[in-house]
């Protein structure tokens, strides 16, 4: 390889081992790389905004501020109480509270972080009220964060589908299923744990007070399907679909619900701008950082070495898969997925995957690695959370991590789990 090639692999580990930041490591890297390639700065401003400026990108500010006024007018905390009466009566049934609003929540959020947040900080109180360990209540929330990854509308799949030029909508379908049976594996580890330790169980809901929940959630619960009835019904494209959901978050927050007030929308837009502004710097430094891997050839180095080492299409999987696991428990997903962009599609194409399902077996690696120590975000607003440690956490979290491995697996060697019901609904 050139020197520019070992300063943008080897030197890059070497500056995150030693603790720089991510986005600082990859801009460092990056001008070493272009001082040796004897390559012209100016390369910088014009990658940065190539990587920037996309039409389905706009998604990302949109939904980012969506997600976090329906939080602040009140849509998340009724999905709970829509949530409750479905599975309270249930062994573990609490625990499968926070796994559905979870789910809910997945389809007007997209974030990982923010899910853990908003259903972390509603259930973890409630579940050691009636009797859940902390550690079980937190590790819970931590996991059922990356839902939101998953479940359509996903801010990672709006980025992987502008790197590889695929269909968003067709990658927002291919994270239903595996969303959803992962949701159905946690609940059954709350029904397991809740069963060894004896925790207790709450009364059936009445007819009358699932009625009410589902009265005063209504217009939580219509806010996904508005927005995903209009992206997979061609009525908007997801970046459009983004502005929709911010209109109807002020409207139920603002007149129906009355959770948020005029003085709160000035905090939260620059709350949400402040948040937007971390990401795409991130999108724009990792965009000059992934043309220079490009440019130098290394992705093609890379899968020619794979391929050297097996043919084998089943082993390339499961190697890949553990490379982006641990990736996905120390870097920036986003950042990961542009540095890593070139290498994965170049790496699909050889091995026949469809790109549709190389993206998400990429997000839900990533989506793992969001509640994974030793740098794992949810796991990070979990701990702030509850104010257990992570060591403490971590140590709980392994049946759930069974169930995100068996998902994984399902993902990466089951092509339907992911491509067929974006064939049922867009042919």
């Amino acid at each position: 390889m050139s020197e520019a090639a070992w300063v943008l692999t080897v030197g890059f580990l070497t500056l995150l081992l030693l603790g720089m930041p991510l986005v600082f490591a990859l801009g460092l890297s990056s001008l070493a790389a272009l001082w040796l390639s004897d390559i012209d700065l100016v390369v910088i401003a014009q990658r940065v905004i190539a990587g920037t400026q996309s039409f389905p990108l706009l998604a990302v500010p949109g939904f980012i501020l969506a997600g976090d006024l329906m939080t602040s007018g009140g849509l998340s905390t009724r999905l709970v109480q829509v949530a409750e009466p479905l599975v309270r009566h249930v062994r573990g049934g609490l625990g499968m509270v926070s796994v559905l609003a979870s789910m809910f929540f997945a389809c007007i959020s997209g974030s990982a972080p923010a899910t853990t947040a908003t259903v972390g900080s509603i259930m973890i109180p409630e579940m050691i009220k009636r009797g859940y360990s902390k550690r079980f209540a937190t590790s819970l929330a931590v996991c059922v964060g990356p839902i939101g990854q998953i479940i359509p509308p996903s801010i990672p799949f709006i980025v992987w589908g502008v790197i590889a030029e695929t269909s968003i909508t067709r990658l927002f379908l291919a994270g239903v299923i595996p969303g959803v049976l992962c949701g159905l594996g946690y609940m059954a580890v709350c029904y397991f744990m809740a069963r060894k330790y004896n925790l207790p169980t709450m009364p059936k809901a009445t007819a009358r007070e699932f009625g009410r929940a589902l009265n005063r959630g209504k217009w939580a619960l219509f806010a996904p399907v508005l927005i995903l009835g209009g992206i997979y019904g061609g009525i908007f494209t997801p970046t459009e679909a983004s502005i929709v959901a911010i209109a109807y978050g002020l409207v139920v927050g603002l007149f129906i619900y009355k959770g948020l007030k005029l003085k709160d929308l000035g905090p939260l837009v620059l709350k949400s701008m402040k948040t937007t502004a971390i990401v795409m710097f991130i999108i724009a430094v990792a965009s000059v950082f992934g043309w220079l891997l490009a440019y130098e050839q290394v992705p093609d180095k890379i899968v020619a070495g794979l391929m050297s080492i097996s043919s084998n299409k089943l082993l390339i999987l499961l190697m890949l898969n553990a490379v982006l696991l641990i990736l996905g428990a120390f870097m920036d997903n986003l950042a990961a997925m542009i540095i890593l962009g070139g290498l994965l599609i170049k790496l699909g194409l050889t091995l026949g995957i469809d790109p549709v399902q190389l993206g998400a077996i990429v997000v839900v690696n990533f989506a793992v690695g969001m509640e994974t120590p030793p740098f794992g975000y949810s796991l990070f607003v979990g701990s702030a959370i509850s104010g257990l440690r992570i060591e403490e956490i971590s140590k709980s979290m392994l049946p759930f991590f069974i169930v995100d491995l068996g998902m994984l697996l399902l993902v990466t060697y089951a092509p339907w789990a992911t491509l067929w019901l974006g064939k049922l609904i867009l042919g």
